[in-house]
């Protein structure tokens, strides 16, 4: 009976790409060769020459691909540590195997914003322990100077978290206004801006990124890198050898200790340094709905929160890029259903459900991503 069994398992997998995932354990990850996934090794190959003949044009000394790439926004300074990058590397995943990796994948480097999306787990973390409500006031937690104001007083978690506040304020010496100001304007204009209402203008900016972090750890009231590890990272086998920084001048005491806290992206520089293949456990989790080998390390009801569309911008949820058409960023030919983490320099975490894959890339010119994606699909039958 076994045996009929089995024999149907292996007849469903070949004829339909049925298959359980496999969850890599702490101190190994098995590959296996594309073709057992009836997936067309030459396109694959062909792919991957892209990925790594398409690396990302900025400076490989990132404190200077900092500054260039940030140099129109006044007074705009690196406060936190950063590392010069390498070359282009990745790994694709199809049912929790390895169907492929270049480059490096264990080589340390800065991740940006795809920082943000870890940042936004941790923010899951404290709503699956009922700490808060995505659609609770934050001032009603943070009852210090940060959220004073008639304006500010109105923004709630999930602002925060869709990047729709239009929080203004100061932190660690960075203006809200001086975040990716408008193309148009002087310093006074981008100073003295007509407020939108929280919830109804979608900003991507660095500042307010920050002020969750700021926030969350006034939640957790212990630096969020630990959060990070003990919910997620160690349990599902992650190195040892990923940080999380903040700033220089990101200090806080809380209950009497000192502890940093952390920013959302290496915009000035700090954020997530991470390795490839933590990358790709990372996406692999949320790959199967915040579910590790049977135990559910964040709900699924929140990733599903994480990934709906905001009200305020179509492609964008909790800090996770989505595939809309009709937005910028859409990537033509890949499903809507795919979702990303995205960061400076091409980074990227790219969760592809239809197919059960992960995609994830280090330096890789941000502009040929959607190619290379769709050159990816196209390997499958």
């Amino acid at each position: 009976m076994r045996l009929k069994i089995s024999l149907l398992a292996v007849l469903l997998f070949n004829t339909f790409g049925f298959a359980q995932t496999y969850f890599p354990t702490a101190h190994g990850w098995e590959s296996k060769s594309p073709k057992e996934f009836n997936v067309k090794v030459e396109v694959l190959e062909k792919a991957i020459d892209f990925a790594q003949s398409n690396e990302y044009s900025g400076d490989r000394d990132l404190r200077i691909a900092i500054l260039k790439g940030f140099a129109r926004e006044p007074y705009h300074q690196i406060l936190g540590p950063t590392k010069k990058r390498g070359g282009p590397a990745g790994i694709i995943l199809k049912n929790g195997y390895q169907i492929a990796s270049w480059g490096d994948p264990h080589r340390v480097d800065m991740t940006f914003s795809v920082t943000k999306s870890y940042l936004s787990t941790v923010a899951g973390l404290a709503v699956d322990q009922g700490y808060f409500n995505p659609e609770d006031f934050v001032v009603n937690t943070l009852w210090d100077t940060t959220f004073d104001g008639v304006h500010n007083q109105q923004i709630t978690w999930e602002h925060l978290l869709n990047q729709s506040s239009d929080w203004s304020g100061t932190l660690w010496g960075g203006h809200d206004w001086a975040d990716r100001p408008p193309r148009e304007g002087s310093i006074d204009d981008w100073k003295n801006r007509t407020y939108h209402k929280p919830g109804t203008h979608f900003e991507y900016n660095d500042i307010r990124v920050n002020l969750l972090a700021y926030s969350l750890l006034q939640v957790w009231r212990k630096p969020l890198a630990q959060i990070l590890k003990e919910h997620i990272m160690d349990p599902i086998g992650a190195s040892t050898t990923w940080r999380w920084y903040g700033y220089k001048n990101s200090w806080v005491e809380l209950d009497g200790m000192r502890m940093q806290s952390v920013s959302g992206g290496g915009h000035s520089g700090g954020g997530l340094f991470i390795n490839t293949e933590d990358h790709a456990r990372f996406g692999l989790l949320f790959l199967n709905e915040g579910n590790w080998n049977g135990k559910q390390l964040i709900s699924t009801s929140w990733i599903k929160k994480a990934i709906a569309p905001s009200p305020a911008q179509l492609n964008y949820g909790y800090m996770w890029w989505l595939n809309k058409k009709g937005t910028s960023r859409y990537w033509e030919g890949v499903p809507e259903n795919v979702y990303y983490a995205a960061g400076f320099g091409g980074n990227f975490i790219v969760i592809i459900p239809d197919e059960a894959m992960i995609i994830v890339t280090r330096w890789l010119e941000p502009s040929q991503m959607g190619t290379f994606v769709k050159q990816v699909l196209d390997a499958i039958p």
